[in-house]
């Protein structure tokens, strides 16, 4: 067999190009000397021949939602170590629960989005997992993640817990985002856990580890500071249209909020080393045939499975004759309902993926 030379391949059809153009040869008149016009008119005939105007337009039909000249949107992300904060507070600023929360590190793992909406703004906020010295290979893609979050937004809020000092994990962030360049909000959470005069201390702890654009205190539970920060962020964001559709409050799928939900209910009250040996994956929704007259919501079977690393892992989460398994259920169902609109059965099945957390082919098929 001969492979074509580069040369006669650059000289053949769809050379680095589009593919040929059909015409109908019917359509050409035999007689007319094509070589003889000139390029403009050739291409007028065929865009004839082939039905097509100059000012046909793909996107016509197609209308822009009216929006102010000053309305601005952009992208917001929120980092910090594990546990300080993060996912509490972007639940906060959307008003509306789109990322678990728990006191165990590492609770976060994927870049969440939530979106909120005012009259002349649009803030995305991008709920970044913790930022840790990884010790398993999901640990590192973990990190991946936060710094491709801080590549792709207009600004960065940095959480540092008013209950807790300023540490090492603080500082290594903070000269990670010294070659961030776009503006950095220092937001001191958890305000409401300490006296007035050890928040002024940490405030003034955070104004000596670097040049912050603005350093505001939150209480993500009792609300204090939150409308402070979502002021400070719709002027810092650009001038922009809407990025996403009014009413939505998060790009993140279906399973992945079914997942999360299920995976916050099974963080609760379980040892230590527990949950970073926990994954869980949504594997069929089913919506049931519904019965003559029965006027309630749709019933859909959720099929999850619970993936931990050890069988010893598996025992806890089942629970003495399936006690834990029924109240991981039953702390997640109504969150699971309100986000389908229906009645849920959750069938959660617990399975052993033996270290899952540094195989790479278990890990993308779960996701990261």
């Amino acid at each position: 067999m001969r492979f074509p030379s580069d040369d006669e391949l650059m000289a053949g059809p769809n050379a680095l190009g589009p593919d040929p153009i059909e015409i109908d040869e019917d359509l050409l008149d035999e007689e007319e000397e094509w070589d003889e016009l000139d390029p403009e008119e050739a291409f007028a005939r065929l865009e004839d021949l082939k039905g097509l105007r100059k000012d046909a337009n793909a996107g016509a039909g197609l209308l822009m939602p009216d929006y102010p000249e000053d309305f601005r949107a952009g992208f917001v992300s929120i980092v910090g170590r594990p546990n300080v904060g993060k996912s509490t507070l972007t639940n906060a600023l959307v008003g509306k629960k789109i990322a678990i929360t728990s006191g165990r590190p590492e609770t976060t793992r994927h870049n969440i989005r939530g979106i909120v909406h005012a009259e002349k703004s649009q803030l995305v906020l991008v709920d970044t997992p913790g930022y840790h010295r990884p010790r398993t290979l999901l640990g590192k893609r973990l990190n991946d993640m936060v710094r491709e979050a801080l590549a792709e937004v207009d600004c960065v809020v940095f959480c540092l817990p008013a209950d807790q000092r300023i540490g090492p994990g603080d500082r290594f962030i903070a000269r990670e985002l010294k070659d961030v360049r776009r503006p950095i909000i220092a937001v001191a959470t958890k305000a409401d856990l300490v006296p007035r005069d050890r928040l002024m201390k940490h405030l003034l702890s955070i104004d000596e580890m670097g040049e912050f654009a603005v350093i505001v205190p939150v209480s993500a539970k009792s609300g204090e500071g939150i409308g402070i920060l979502l002021d400070v962020l719709r002027r810092t964001v650009p001038l922009s249209p809407p990025l996403y559709p009014e009413g939505e409050v998060t790009d993140e799928s279906r399973d992945t909020l079914i997942a999360e939900f299920i995976r916050e209910a099974a963080l609760e009250g379980v040892r230590d080393e527990l949950p970073h040996s926990l994954a869980v994956q949504v594997e069929e929704i089913v919506e049931r045939e519904r019965r003559e007259g029965d006027a309630r919501p749709p019933l859909v079977d959720v099929h999850v499975n619970v993936y931990v690393e050890r069988d010893s892992q598996k025992a806890i989460i089942i629970g003495r004759k399936g006690s834990r398994l029924k109240e991981i259920g039953s702390r997640s169902r109504p969150l699971i309902e309100d986000l389908l609109g229906k009645r849920v059965y959750l069938d959660l099945h617990v399975r052993t993926a033996k270290d899952w957390q540094s195989d790479p082919k278990m890990l993308g098929r779960l996701g990261f």
